[in-house]
């Protein structure tokens, strides 16, 4: 009987890493996929730290302390595996984009490794307690943990996050010829920003419905379109739009809030600043907040090097 423990356990010690990290893959898709589904709340556009960061924090420890000897290294493969599927899935379902998956991939993943670790050293803790005791007591409580800190954060504060982007450009022409190019576009060709090659939308063309406050404005992109309204107009010098709707898919964390064009009459030409102030639902914003003003910031880079190229001046500054 020793022999045949001995054996086993010799033959469980010689199983392949790939096996543990499989099976932590599993544990680890399902919690991670089912926990965002639950999580999500289609009245409530948030998406805070108990997603981004608690989540994949215990989904680490969670694999490490219910796979059968899995190592660090298995472990985070296992988690690694457990993302990819976990964003393919959500991709797959509409729930996300590639674009905002990609951004989420290396934040989740610290917080992964993070977790893997807690698992280590609490593997070592728990060493003398029955395993069949010890996974019991982890796939129970992780959940929870997790619907916990998600009760917390939701009971906290209902206000989105407020980012202005501006951005200024240089065009040798008339504040006048510079306006009637950017009321109404009936084509926007610009060079592509690299964030556009990942999914990041796609400006086309602007129609605006009257010249006065109140008239109508509609940009078409790639995936969809933004409907505006007129709140002040000052031609040639300034317009200011507020964004009434948005019909593009997914980014229901993301709302443009508003746009503004100032046209300044400098020597040789005109200078053309474009703010956007965009309101997020994401967090945590140390992590976010750079990547939505990039994106805003490439939205900008892709119009004026469109009104770059029909004026023949130098790219946006």
């Amino acid at each position: 009987m020793n022999e045949q423990r001995q054996a086993s356990s010799a033959t469980m010690q010689q199983r392949p890493a790939w096996q543990g990290a499989l099976a932590g893959a599993v544990v680890a898709g399902i919690l991670g996929t089912v926990s965002f589904l639950l999580l999500r709340d289609p009245r409530d556009p948030r998406m805070g730290d108990t997603l981004f960061l608690l989540l994949p924090l215990v989904t680490g420890a969670t694999i490490t302390l219910v796979t059968p000897r899995a190592m660090a290294g298995a472990a985070l493969l296992a988690g690694t595996i457990s993302i990819v599927t976990c964003l393919l899935s959500l991709m797959a379902m509409k729930q996300e984009g590639f674009l905002c998956a990609l951004m989420a991939f290396p934040v989740i993943l610290v917080s992964l490794a993070v977790g893997v670790l807690i698992g280590v050293l609490g593997r070592m803790l728990v060493r003398r307690v029955r395993r069949a005791v010890t996974n019991s007591l982890v796939l129970v409580l992780a959940p929870m943990l997790v619907f916990a800190g998600n009760r917390l954060e939701m009971s906290g504060s209902q206000h989105a996050r407020t980012e202005s982007v501006t951005t200024t450009i240089f065009l040798p022409a008339a504040p006048a010829a510079v306006w009637s190019n950017i009321q109404s576009l009936d084509r926007v060709e610009g060079k592509k920003p690299a964030l556009m090659y990942v999914g990041l939308p796609i400006p086309q063309r602007c129609v605006l419905q009257g010249t006065a406050v109140g008239s109508k404005r509609i940009c078409y992109f790639d995936q969809g379109f933004i409907e505006e309204s007129v709140l002040e107009w000052d031609a040639p010098h300034r317009m200011r739009l507020a964004v009434d709707r948005t019909h593009m898919p997914g980014r229901h964390w993301l709302e443009f809030e508003g746009a503004e064009y100032d046209l300044k009459p400098v020597a040789g030409g005109t200078e053309l600043t474009r703010t956007t102030t965009i309101r997020s639902n994401l967090s945590p914003a140390w992590y976010w907040g750079s990547f939505e003003k990039w994106g805003v910031a490439s939205e900008h880079e892709y119009l004026f090097s469109d009104l770059a190229n029909r004026f023949s001046s130098p790219a946006p500054r």
